[in-house]
């Protein structure tokens, strides 16, 4: 809260204004929906919204933090450390089971990254919707010896969430030193990377990467909506084979299966990430994912990197938590 609060009023359970007050707040700024869409949601008339908007920025409530006090939140994130192994686990609310969570998703791992950051840290980024959304609440400050490492190539159409831009956008908030693997995610051959990484000054980003403190990577599927799909990067009949070999979702566009092992194709050897042998050894590992398409594909990269950190919706939280 950007307000300072009696310790009494924290323990003292909000009233249903309130919590109305901040469930309109969460649906306005974070998953943008429009007020009349909000007044029927919550069952107010639409003034009745304007006003709780009002009252919420006046309150300093509009953080990420406002609506994360509830006990099926809590509930969630304990049983999800507790059955996956997670140092910590971060729910985001929903306005409905149905609602596209990047957005909130992006929301809270925008605020846990900022409080993670500190001076003279190493961290590498990946790419993705979900993590280019979390660039809108980073809470921005200059911090000493920050270095940002992109843990993979980038794209050649370019887009909002093109993986070379995100880390870019990241370190300029921060003030910090950038490194890029300025070459396509997806070269033609396995001997075309080698080149590139032993002639052509990639190798010294990769042994860089390879000190990490800290990863946040999120995750993609094998579909239509996949960010594979969506830049063209991999057409519907590899997607087909790469899912017939097992494939189920992919990290820093590694294929992997169910049980997080990486997919003995040919595609593997050819994508320009960092290997995710050193992304797995950093001892910071955040993974932000959500929604119900990606569920195998998120229950396989749990597998594939043991995060510490997991950040997801609540929707997701139940299903993860469910599932036998």
């Amino acid at each position: 809260m950007a307000q300072e609060i009696p310790v009494g009023d924290l323990l003292r359970p909000p009233k249903r204004s309130e919590r109305l007050r901040q469930r309109a707040a969460w649906m306005y700024f974070v998953e943008e929906m429009t007020q009349s869409a909000i007044a029927e949601e919550l069952g107010v008339g639409r003034v009745t919204v304007v006003r709780m908007l009002a009252e919420a920025k006046a309150l300093g409530e509009v953080r990420i933090a406002l609506s994360r006090g509830g006990a099926e939140l809590g509930g969630l994130e304990a049983a999800l450390c507790s059955r996956h192994g997670f140092s910590e686990a971060i729910v985001a609310p929903l306005s409905s089971a149905t609602a596209d969570p990047t957005a909130p998703i992006g929301a809270a791992l925008g605020d846990h990254v900022s409080a993670l950051l500190a001076n003279d840290m190493k961290i590498g980024l990946g790419w993705g919707r979900t993590l280019n959304k979390s660039l809108e609440y980073l809470r921005e400050r200059s911090l000493k010896g920050l270095s940002v490492v992109s843990l993979v190539g980038g794209v050649t159409r370019f887009a909002s969430d093109n993986p070379v831009e995100f880390p870019s956008a990241f370190a300029h908030a921060f003030n910090a030193d950038c490194y890029l693997i300025p070459a396509p995610v997806l070269v033609d051959s396995p001997a075309t990377k080698a080149a590139l990484i032993e002639r052509c000054g990639l190798g010294a980003v990769y042994d860089f990467a390879r000190t990490l403190d800290a990863v946040v990577v999120s995750v993609g599927s094998l579909g239509n909506e996949a960010t594979l799909a969506r830049f063209a990067l991999v057409g519907e009949a590899q997607r087909k084979v790469l899912r017939e070999y097992g494939g189920v979702g992919e990290m820093l566009c590694n294929v992997f299966d169910r049980e997080g092992r990486i997919v003995d194709h040919p595609l593997n050897q050819r994508v320009m990430s960092v290997p995710i042998e050193a992304v797995r050894a950093a001892p910071i590992r955040v993974l932000a994912a959500g929604g119900a398409h990606k569920q195998a594909a998120i229950a396989g990269a749990i597998r594939l990197l043991k995060p510490t950190t997991f950040i997801t919706d609540v929707a997701t939280a139940r299903r993860l938590t469910e599932q036998k």
